[in-house]
């Protein structure tokens, strides 16, 4: 059987991928029955992928660390540089990560196909590397833009590569619990980043120590991700067979080889053409892909509206505006839903429900808390106490994410949608009642006031 199995893959090696299809179906019909006795019941054990899920899940840390490094030290960043009062300048620091991982998440499918998974992460790794680099030795505010920019390339091109990563070479029996370490690697470095910004007041120059600290876990990724494997999925797609095997049985263990080839062979016949004609990204069956890329802009757009807006409109009023646009967002979602909607105007209606979430959670949901919260709370405990903010945020957030396609299951999307809705609209009501407005006050100003009325 291993010798008509090895005719049959050196076959798919001297042909297309769309012929490949064609031996599949004649060998299939004789062959895959008794394939499928041979293979093993058990499912493959997780410990083989662990260890390169593990280092694929660097970038999320990384991912998060760079997050939150600049949320504590931003002052002393600002002192140090020159440019302290100037939150223009302070919003570009924080924000400028953002344009760059645009930029990276634009090219990264392109990247990931190109060079292969593995590369990729290196490529994701290089520019932290440098830009941390940049970022902690610069004594000016250009060399920190330079330094934030060439981050968030690399924060752009890490979320794509590891969703990829693991997705392929995890047994599909936890391949669902290994999708969780991506949230809570995104979890960990923002608390990471959170923890080691606290000394920051106390030791002048902590703030480069913050960077500096970034490059370890970049360069252990560049350097391990030499000895993880590659994606079978992707050398599969090169015509890489004997390749795709040798991965397979370091992932899955030998006896699982032959089913998971069988396995992509047919998923495999799929993908009838390698190229994807531009129109088929805004009106075929690729247009969520693009749909993607428009997060990612309505994000940005978002971001640099709020940072223009946060000292003129004021934290309330983002955070209101925000929270009842999240609203609307969700009922237009709920109108997608709804059966009498054709499938067209469907698909059109989610895409722009979802896009216009984005755009209103990060006009003030998104980045006012992180600035709110440290502005309200006394000095002497600000860091701690936006060290458990933060991580009660990330956790709540992967709960959300680990739950939301059960609920969608169980619930219905009319439900669920409806249920969000209902929650974003308590919140502008506790926004309306509960949150004082810190606009133009200063930190001693926003600590009077929020003290217990005699």
């Amino acid at each position: 059987m291993w010798e008509r199995e090895g005719r049959a893959f050196s076959m798919y090696k001297r042909m297309p991928s769309r012929d490949r299809s064609d031996v599949m179906d004649v060998e299939e019909n004789s062959a895959f029955s008794q394939d499928s006795m041979d293979v093993e019941t058990t499912n493959p054990s997780m410990w083989l992928s662990f260890p390169h899920v593990v280092v694929g899940t660097l970038s999320s840390f990384l991912f998060g660390y760079h997050l939150g490094v600049v949320n504590e030290p931003l002052e002393s960043i600002s002192l140090d540089l020159g440019f302290s009062g100037n939150t223009l300048a302070e919003g570009l620091v924080v924000s400028t990560c953002l344009g760059g991982a645009l930029i990276g998440s634009l090219f990264s499918g392109w990247i990931a196909d190109g060079v292969g998974r593995r590369r990729a992460f290196q490529l994701c790794a290089l520019p932290m590397i440098i830009g941390a680099s940049s970022s902690a030795t610069t004594k000016t505010l250009a060399g920190m833009l330079i330094g934030r920019f060439l981050v968030g390339t690399g924060m752009g091109i890490g979320p794509s590569a590891v969703a990829l990563y693991v997705t392929e070479v995890s047994p599909a029996s936890v391949r669902g619990t290994y999708g969780s370490f991506i949230q809570i690697a995104t979890c960990l470095g923002l608390m990471v980043a959170l923890f080691i910004g606290i000394p920051v007041k106390e030791i002048a120059g902590w703030w480069r120590i913050c960077f500096w600290v970034s490059t370890i876990p970049a360069g252990f990724l560049a350097v391990a991700m030499m000895f993880c494997a590659e994606s079978p999925h992707w050398l599969y797609k090169q015509g890489r067979i004997a390749e795709a095997e040798a991965e397979f049985e370091r992932l899955l263990g030998g006896s699982h080889v032959k089913y998971a080839m069988v396995e992509l062979a047919k998923l495999d016949r799929g993908d009838d053409a390698d190229t994807v004609k531009l129109s088929e990204l805004f009106y075929g069956r690729h247009f969520r892909d693009v749909a993607n890329a428009f997060i990612g802009v309505a994000n940005l757009s978002g971001s640099i509206i709020a940072m223009l807006l946060m000292d003129k409109l004021g934290r309330k009023m983002l955070l209101l505006w925000s929270f009842f646009g999240m609203a609307i967002s969700m009922l237009v979602q709920v109108a997608a839903a709804n059966t009498f909607v054709s499938g067209s105007a469907s698909l059109y209606l989610s895409v722009g429900g979802m896009l216009m979430f984005v755009l209103t959670f990060a006009l003030g949901a998104g980045p006012v808390p992180s600035l709110l919260l440290p502005e309200i709370f006394p000095s002497r405990i600000r860091a701690k106490a936006m060290a458990i903010c933060m991580s009660v945020h990330w956790v709540i957030n992967f709960f959300v994410g680990l739950l939301f396609l059960r609920l969608l299951e169980q619930l219905g999307p009319q439900l669920l949608y409806s249920m969000f809705a209902s929650v974003c609209m308590m919140a502008v009501v506790f926004v309306k009642k509960n949150v004082i407005e810190t606009k133009g006050k200063s930190l001693q100003e926003i600590e009077v006031a929020l003290l217990p009325q005699e």
